[in-house]
């Protein structure tokens, strides 16, 4: 969905969207697994400098590798957001070092308006947790042999290190 400038001109866009799997391109690993649900509104807060502030909540659920023995996990999302967005024009113009120093967060868009599934995607990649587990006691897999350690335990034994390196925890900081 594409909210335009002259659209919220004139007043504020409310959307209540359902985007299916696989329109909108993640960041590789992460794929979505069902429809993205939002709802919410976007408003134009300054005319003079095409401000626009997209509020509302959304649900999906996303799949990934799990980071420990890259069996699929599950990660639901489910929250709230709050965005601001500028022209990259402005941004250019020297807007954000302005807003670097206020510690300010916003999103700058290029074009009439803003594209709704870039927003959403921008909420979506920032609730996903850094480290995804396909449960939270994963084992993950062995460093030696690469079984996965929740599904077999094996008998491996950590290589020992490297004596040509061993001087170096000696070394006092």
């Amino acid at each position: 969905m594409f909210i335009s400038l002259q659209q919220l001109e004139q007043r504020a866009v409310p959307f209540d969207v359902s985007v299916p799997a696989g329109t909108i391109e993640y960041d590789g690993k992460l794929q979505q697994s069902s429809d993205l649900r939002a709802q919410g509104k976007a408003e134009l807060i300054s005319v003079s400098l095409g401000e626009i502030r997209v509020q509302g909540r959304l649900a999906v659920t996303m799949s990934t590798p799990c980071d420990r023995c890259l069996e699929p996990a599950v990660v639901e999302v489910n929250r709230n957001f709050d965005l601001v967005y500028m022209p990259e024009a402005e941004g250019r113009a020297g807007g954000r070092e302005e807003l670097e120093e206020g510690a300010v967060e916003v999103g700058y868009y290029d074009g009439p308006g803003l594209e709704l599934n870039d927003a959403l995607r921008e909420v979506v990649l920032l609730a996903a947790p850094m480290q995804i587990v396909c449960r939270q006691d994963c084992r993950g897999i062995c460093p030696v042999c690469g079984q996965n350690r929740n599904q077999r335990e094996c008998d491996c034994r950590p290589q020992p290190v490297d004596d040509r390196w061993s001087k170096l925890k000696s070394l006092k900081v």
